[in-house]
């Protein structure tokens, strides 16, 4: 699991799965909610960190004491730190149990700098709605922890952090869909919920050695169930023929095949006009999915596994693009490992966030390896018990019934 034949650490690999987090958020940031019209109209095309955020010349109480742009992350980047900081903590496998202590603890009582509110503060002052239902449904509410996501808006939440799970579970798609669907059944449910599993088994797939991203999609469909595995692959069957075809074109076509599994569109404001209007957004259904990590993967697919272009296409499609950027980011870093990584943007994240990207990876590979470690003694003590069990003579003398 440490090295392939091309020298792809995990560690390096580690690096470039933060990387591609924190960068896909820090580039998509600044147009989030624009469309993909909208950021042709204003931007032209976003290729920079160095991006004015649409919303920066709104006074400050309409941007909600927000800023954004030249790297500034959101709160992907910083609940993705959280599940690393967890696993830093208790070195094992999680579960919904850790949303209600160390999720908890993380967002709502551990004090960080927030780089949107350029101030030390709790997370959970940064937190969209639905991500502030962590506190309230475990802390508050005390609710089973299993059931912590039940009743919340149904969305890209959980899938954005889960990352870390994926490599937690490093080549193993499965084991990674299993964990991540434990631990986020605490925030999330439905497709918000199964997306979570999703992403993390796609990043698990991603880190095995020589794998081809053709491979990693078939492994993530492998996992995935109703309406989040029928739009990826139709997505990413759609992306096939689409390889070559301006951006706009490519857009187009995945917007209106998404639009069979999200009703949103481009309508992802929300406004006074919308209270009370019933909808199907937002809702459970085994016959959704959130659009952001089938779109992340095709264009991953149109771009051929490119790192850079693959992240440029996502968020400048519009919508939710620093989410797009993070999922593109977290499996296409996981693939390439740290070749990919651009020294100097590393250095301007970390700078404009107060973050050390390398160190926090770098501190996460090691609790990796230790639990890896430990899954390996518990692996061969079964083993060991299996063989002794099955080698019984009463079991090599069965009979047909």
């Amino acid at each position: 699991m440490t090295n392939d034949a091309q020298g792809l650490s995990l560690k390096g690999r580690v690096r470039a799965l933060l990387f591609g987090v924190a960068y896909g958020d820090a580039i998509g940031a600044p147009v989030e909610k624009l469309s993909a019209a909208e950021i042709r109209q204003r931007y032209g095309r976003v290729t920079s960190l160095d991006t004015e955020w649409h919303r920066m010349k709104q006074s400050e109480a309409a941007r909600n004491g927000r800023v954004r742009g030249s790297g500034i992350v959101t709160d992907d980047t910083l609940m993705t730190l959280c599940v690393m900081s967890i696993y830093d903590d208790v070195t094992r496998h999680l579960d919904a149990w850790d949303m209600a202590s160390g999720m908890v603890r993380e967002i709502a009582w551990t004090p960080r700098w927030v780089p949107e509110l350029q101030r030390e503060t709790m997370l959970i002052e940064r937190l969209f709605y639905p991500e502030k239902w962590i506190f309230q449904r475990h802390q508050l509410s005390g609710c089973d922890p299993r059931q912590g996501g039940v009743g919340n808006m149904v969305n890209c939440g959980a899938a954005m952090y889960i990352a870390p799970i994926g490599v937690a579970n490093a080549c193993d798609p499965k084991a990674a869909y299993d964990e991540a669907i434990a631990f986020a059944s605490g925030h999330q449910q439905s497709f918000g919920l199964e997306a979570a599993g999703v992403l993390a088994a796609a990043v698990a797939a991603a880190f095995v050695p020589g794998t081809t991203l053709d491979t990693v999609i078939k492994e993530t469909l492998a996992v995935a169930k109703d309406g989040t595995r029928d739009a990826i692959a139709d997505i990413v069957e759609a992306a096939g023929s689409l390889k070559g075809a301006d951006h706009a074109t490519v857009v187009a076509e995945f917007h209106r095949i998404i639009a069979r599994y999200s009703p949103m569109g481009d309508d992802v404001q929300h406004t006074p006009q919308k209270a009370g209007i019933a909808t199907d957004a937002y809702q459970p259904s085994r016959l959704h999915a959130i659009e952001e990590l089938p779109l992340a993967l095709g264009f991953a697919v149109v771009n051929d596994g490119d790192f850079y272009k693959s992240i440029i296409d996502g968020i400048n499609s519009g919508r939710d693009t620093d989410s797009i950027g993070v999922m593109a980011g977290a499996i296409l870093g996981a693939m390439k490992g740290e070749s990919i990584i651009d020294r100097a943007m590393v250095s301007q994240l970390d700078r404009v966030n107060k973050l050390d990207l390398y160190r926090s990876a770098d501190a996460f590979t090691a609790t990796v390896t230790a639990i890896r470690a430990a899954d390996h003694k518990r692996e061969m003590a079964r083993a060991t018990a299996r063989a002794g069990l099955f080698a019984a003579p009463e079991l090599t003398q069965v009979s047909s019934l």
